[in-house]
């Protein structure tokens, strides 16, 4: 059983079709060029209680873009793409557990230390000519992971699908997977559906 996070919700529908379908954590996008990008007023309307935890995605944020979504919003974890000492730096200020996400390409990109966080997100390193981090839709070799000793608790994301996260947990030993385009109709729409298969497939792998 791999645990499963959606990422990205927009709604309170998609909100509660992943809580309902047994999510392991919720995700919500803080970075203005998203598709999924999130407002302090739409998150409001969501109305996200801690039935699951929740997790806000920042990119290189200054401490108060975190501090204005926290007035309205308790996250038990930030998921941060930015360097290791100002992830560090974020931890120790607002006391929330940090995820640090770190683009893979080779097995030398993997982390080898925990460098004073609570865990990673593991994914692609984002194509070429791309305007936004992480894996844009797209899988690394998961092959690069055979013997990596992870030094923390990390979740594996970048071109997941409800068709291909048995395989993926399979080839990288992920006991935790992250989806946020491959449960969509379109960018920034989640699918019911297709959240529900994505859970149920990720429990299952």
């Amino acid at each position: 059983m791999a645990r499963a996070k959606i990422c990205g919700l927009r709604t309170r529908e998609t909100w509660l079709a992943a809580t309902d379908a047994g999510a392991d954590w919720v995700g919500f996008v803080f970075f203005s060029r998203s598709p999924r990008f999130l407002t302090t007023e739409a998150l409001k309307a969501i109305g996200a209680d801690a039935r699951v935890p929740r997790v806000g995605l920042f990119v290189d944020p200054e401490p108060a873009a975190i501090e204005a979504v926290l007035k309205v919003q308790d996250l038990e974890f930030l998921q941060i793409y930015a360097g290791a000492e100002a992830c560090r730096a974020m931890r120790a200020r607002f006391g929330a557990k940090v995820w640090r996400a770190v683009g893979v390409a080779y097995a030398a990109d993997l982390p080898r230390d925990d460098e004073g966080l609570d865990g990673f997100l593991i994914e692609s390193k984002p194509p070429r000519g791309a305007d936004r981090p992480g894996g844009n839709a797209t899988a690394f070799d998961w092959a690069v992971m055979q013997g990596w000793k992870a030094p923390a608790p990390w979740l594996l994301a970048g071109g997941l699908t409800p068709a291909n996260v048995a395989a993926a947990v399979r080839a990288s030993g992920a006991a935790a997977v992250d989806v946020s385009s491959g449960v969509e109709s379109a960018p920034g729409e989640k699918s019911v559906p297709l959240i529900r298969d994505f859970v149920a497939a990720a429990h299952a792998a």
